[in-house]
C-alpha cells in the first residue's frame, strides 16, 4: 500500500474466512444485524489480478463454480475497485481478473475476499497511497467481511462485523470443509432467523445476551487448544440454515461421529467447517467424508488476510 504505481499487473491473494463465533442481536432499521463473531481467515483464497484498462472490466474463473457469480455492477470485487477511483480521484481503469477457490455463496466471505484483494491490487496499481486506514474505511463500506479480508489473522468483529480487534491465537487450528453445490442467501438466512425469534423457535433467542465473545472462547484461542475450543464455538444462524436445509445437519452428525471435535455451520451456510485435533485427524475425517460422496477440503488457519504476491 504505497504511492509507487505499478504499470503491469498486480497479483493479490486474499483468504477465505470461518465464523468460529457467531453471536446475532435483532435487526437493526437499516436493516442490519449487531453482531458478536470472531473471524479466523484459512487457506482457502481468490486471486485477483488487476492489470491497467480504459474501462472497468471483469472476468472470473477458479476451482469452484463460478456461474452464478455477476460479472456488473452487483459484483463487489468490481464497485471495490470503481469506490477507490472515486475516493483516490483515479481517472483509469482497471480490468480485473478474478481465480476462484472459496465456494460462492457458501458462507465462507468469498466475495468479500475478491473486494479486499482489489482494494489492495488497485490501491498498489494506482499509487492511490490511501494506507491501511483508508483502505480499511472503504471495506467498510462495501460489505461487513470485507475489511476482515483485508486484515487476515484471528480477529474479534463487532457492530456489524466490521469493527475488528484483533485476537491472539497461538499455533495452527484443523479444518475441514463440506462443500455444497447449492449456496444459501445470506440475507434470507438472516430474515429467517428474525422469524425464528419471532416465533420462539430460534436457539439461544435471547440474543442481546450474545453480543458479547465469551472469555473462554478467546482463552482457548489464545492457547491454541483445539479442544477448548470446540465445545464453546456457536452460529446463531446455523438453526436458520438448517431448516433451509436439512441435509446439514445430517452432515454435522457424520463428522463428528468420525472424529471431528466439533461441527459448525460457516457464516450464513452452506459450508460446514469441522474442527479437528490436528493435521492427523482432519485428513482422516477428511476421508470418512469423501467415502460418503461429499466434498470435503482439509485447510487450516490462521493465515495472513490479502497480500500482494507480484
Amino acid at each position: 500500500m504505497s504511492t509507487i504505481r505499478h504499470t503491469d499487473a498486480v497479483h493479490v491473494r486474499a483468504p477465505g474466512k470461518i465464523n468460529v463465533y457467531l453471536g446475532v442481536g435483532p435487526r437493526h432499521d437499516d436493516g442490519y444485524h449487531a453482531l458478536a463473531t470472531v473471524f479466523q481467515a484459512v487457506s482457502l483464497y481468490e486471486d485477483v489480478y488487476a492489470t491497467p484498462a480504459d474501462g472497468f472490466s471483469l472476468e472470473v474463473a477458479g476451482s469452484v463454480d463460478v456461474s452464478d457469480v455477476p460479472l456488473d455492477d452487483r459484483n463487489l470485487a468490481l464497485r471495490a475497485a470503481k469506490l477507490l477511483a472515486r475516493t483516490a480521484g483515479i481517472d483509469e481503469g482497471v480490468h480485473l481478473d478474478i481465480r476462484k477457490g472459496v465456494p460462492v455463496a457458501g458462507g465462507m466471505g468469498g466475495g468479500s475476499a475478491d473486494a479486499a484483494a482489489t482494494l489492495v491490487a488497485c490501491d498498489a496499481l494506482w499509487g492511490t497511497g490511501l494506507g491501511p486506514r483508508g483502505l480499511h474505511e472503504l471495506a467498510a463500506r462495501l460489505g461487513a467481511d470485507v475489511p476482515f479480508a483485508l486484515h487476515g489473522g484471528t480477529a474479534v468483529g463487532t457492530g456489524r462485523g466490521d469493527e475488528l480487534t484483533p485476537a491472539l491465537a497461538r499455533g495452527r487450528f484443523d479444518w475441514v470443509l463440506v462443500l455444497s453445490e447449492q449456496g444459501l442467501s445470506t440475507p434470507e438466512i438472516y430474515a429467517r432467523l428474525d422469524e425464528l425469534r419471532t416465533h420462539g423457535d430460534a436457539l439461544a433467542d435471547d440474543a442481546t445476551s450474545l453480543l458479547e465473545v465469551p472469555v473462554a472462547l478467546l482463552q482457548a484461542l489464545r492457547a491454541g487448544d483445539a479442544a477448548e475450543l470446540a465445545p464453546v464455538m456457536l452460529n446463531d444462524l446455523e438453526a436458520a440454515a438448517v431448516l433451509d436445509r436439512p441435509d446439514l445437519e445430517a452432515t454435522l452428525a457424520h463428522g463428528v461421529r468420525r472424529g471431528a471435535l466439533t461441527g459448525i455451520v460457516s457464516g450464513s451456510g452452506p459450508t460446514i467447517a469441522f474442527l479437528c485435533a490436528g493435521p492427523e485427524a482432519a485428513r482422516t475425517v477428511q476421508e470418512e467424508l469423501r467415502a460418503t460422496g461429499r466434498e470435503a477440503l482439509h485447510v487450516h488457519g490462521p493465515v495472513p488476510g490479502a497480500q500482494i504476491l507480484s
